[in-house]
């Protein structure tokens, strides 16, 4: 600096005409150079009343923008007029060296105070300056103003900053003074060329309060073999959590953090950039790491639904974090955020394979009593169904991966889509398939044909219900529902046709036509010991859907009661006199409905022959 303001004056030629008449003359000092050494001067008197490095002076424990804001703002501007004072000595070649080493010292001194301030601020307000009310604040100013030019000083001049203040301590929120204390600080030391000090303390402060954030959410940072060594339902409960905190961290902690940083260092696009990356990345590589982790644990059906939750997380998510973390210097929390996604994906499609072939692999010999709806049935369904509220996900997870099948699903699995342009359809359709495959070898089980058939219909009607109740109606198609509800008639119709062929084939095809005595005794006795046998075998005997269970008990009642019925009264007057009668016509036409009303219910709800036999006997003996 001396080299550069210590010039030596420069010998005149010795020819030169001048030199003996013309005396030397002092420096010219002009109107301008006395305006900047009165700007040095002013700005002495206030920067040494600030000055910190005094231990006695009661600076070292004020603020000075929080004692005196309108001399914080004079502060300011004196140093900004400092600097102008600085430019112009340091261009002008008369310049005194003096004035300007006067005006550097002064302005290590302001920019240290200035350091002080700015640290000050950031601490004393990390509760004022979270992240969610950072954002609330910038929102409410954008649309109670104009925008700003990001380059222009917060600090105006001082006949306008009175009126700013105001507006301020009226309409702003608690964090809006600080914030514009800060970028205040940080635009004149970014001008005065000291932005290092000012942005190493900002990282510093900001940075502890992102990680600190994170921490409260319930995130933390794990390694891969942590996670492997995990019990599910303690991974599970970290996944709820992590659920939680990922709208909290992006919507407001790391949207919140980016607003201000945009906002105290708009005066530099790099240092904004740096600042941002710097306090955001470690804690984003923590947050958008977990769900990777997840993905690369041991898969099984179960952990399906937490997978595609943290899926569609970062997928809802997605735009918010491209634009956060939008610098390049952020590209690593976006390519996590898309492995993230990656590896979930696999694990989705690894897991929907496991869970088919769980389904075919099943080899349970116990058939379920009663012909009731199969575990595997309820299972699969409940799975299937749940499946549906991730219809949109899937369509992404399994956009690049059609279903590759043997042989072509039959058409009665489709409705009214296009198969090539639903493939979740396709494979929700295929997983119904493989579960009905398994249920048609499971029947086999029985040693009852009617109990089959009962058992096809109870099953097959739950999945039609499932289909039709849930979202599962607009995957497969009213179609799909129609055929399967077709065939649900059909399972019931041969129910009803073997389980009780036996007791129709015991009336005469004729109830009417005339017989003797003794062909009426042997029918009501066939007619007996087939209906005691077909209730009996019956009565634990379940259906599970009430409306499918009334369906039932209407079609036997329909075929049954009537033909008892005509042949009963035809034949009660031939029989009325003779012994034993009582014995041999247990049951009266009316009494039927009411035992068959006791079927179907299980063997809870069954009623019992024997019991009912009094009333059945007592109701004859009055014919």
């Amino acid at each position: 600096m001396r080299n550069l303001f210590f010039r030596s004056a420069s010998p005149s030629p010795s020819n030169s005409p001048s030199r003996s008449t013309i005396p030397p003359s002092s420096p010219r000092h002009s109107f301008s150079d006395s305006l900047m050494e009165e700007n040095i001067e002013i700005a002495q008197t206030l920067i040494m009343k600030w000055d910190s490095s005094d231990a006695s002076s009661y600076t070292k424990l004020t603020s000075l923008f929080y004692d005196n804001r309108q001399e914080a703002k004079l502060y300011l501007k004196c140093v900004r007029d400092l600097q102008s004072a600085m430019h112009h000595f340091v261009n002008s070649p008369d310049s005194s060296a003096e004035k300007l080493i006067t005006a550097q010292t002064l302005m290590q001194t302001a920019m240290k105070r200035l350091e002080k301030e700015f640290y000050q601020i950031l601490s004393d307000n990390r509760e004022n300056l979270d992240a969610e009310t950072v954002s609330s604040s910038r929102s409410s100013e954008s649309r109670a103003s104009p925008p700003r030019t990001p380059t222009r000083s917060s600090v105006s001049d001082l006949e306008s900053e009175s009126e700013d203040e105001s507006t301020f301590l009226e309409g702003e929120q608690i964090a809006t003074i600080p914030m514009e204390d800060l970028k205040s600080i940080a635009d004149c030391m970014i001008s005065a060329g000291y932005g290092k000090e000012c942005v190493k303390i900002y990282k510093i402060i900001r940075k502890s309060i992102v990680d600190e954030g994170l921490y409260h959410l319930g995130v933390e940072k794990l390694s891969l073999s942590q996670v492997q060594k995990m019990n599910w339902n303690v991974l599970e409960t970290k996944i709820k959590y992590w659920l939680n905190a990922v709208k909290v961290a992006v919507k407001n902690l790391f949207y919140g953090e980016r607003m201000l940083c945009h906002y105290v260092f708009s005066a530099s696009n790099s240092v904004r950039e740096s600042c941002f990356s710097e306090i955001s990345k470690e804690a984003a590589m923590t947050l958008f790491g977990f769900p990777e982790l997840v993905a690369k644990c041991k898969k099984s059906p179960e952990k399906m639904f937490r997978t595609l939750d943290l899926y569609q997380a970062i997928s809802d998510l997605w735009p918010e974090i491209e634009s956060i973390f939008s610098f390049e210097s952020s590209s690593a929390v976006r390519s996590l955020g898309v492995n993230s996604l990656i590896k979930l994906g696999e694990a989705v499609r690894t897991m929907l394979e496991d869970f088919e072939a769980a389904i075919q692999k099943d080899h349970s010999k116990t058939a379920v009593p009663a012909g009731g709806v199969h575990p595997l049935t309820r299972y699969v369904m409940n799975y299937i169904t749940f499946l549906t509220d991730y219809t949109e996900i899937l369509a992404d997870i399994f956009a690049d991966y059609p279903l590759t099948l043997q042989t072509p699903l039959p058409e009665a699995y489709f409705g009214c889509y296009d198969v090539d342009e639903s493939p979740i359809s396709v494979r929700i359709a295929w997983l119904v398939l493989v579960l009905l495959c398994k249920l048609d070898g499971k029947a086999e089980l029985y040693k009852d044909v009617a109990l089959s058939y009962l058992f096809l219909a109870n099953n097959l009607q739950y999945v039609v219900a499932k289909v039709r109740n849930s979202n599962l109606k607009y995957l497969l198609g009213d179609y799909w529902v129609g055929k399967h509800e077709s065939k649900v008639k059909q399972y019931a119709d041969n129910y009803e046709r073997m389980g009780w062929s036996k007791v129709y084939a015991s009336l005469p095809e004729n109830p009417t036509a005339e017989i003797s005595s003794d062909q009426a005794k042997k029918y009501f006795k066939q007619f007996n010991a087939a209906f005691e046998e077909a209730y009996k075998k019956q009565s634990s005997w379940v259906v599970t859907d009430p409306k499918l269970r009334d369906e039932l008990k209407v079609a036997v009642a329909k075929k049954l009661v009537p033909a008892y019925r005509e042949f009963y009264e035809k034949h009660r007057v031939g029989l009325r006199r003779e012994c034993g009668v009582d014995s041999l016509v247990r049951y009266a036409p009316e009494n039927l409905d009411n035992y068959l009303s006791d079927l179907l219910y299980g063997a809870s709800g069954a009623g019992s022959v024997s019991s009912s036999f009094s009333t059945s006997c007592s109701n004859s003996q009055g014919l």
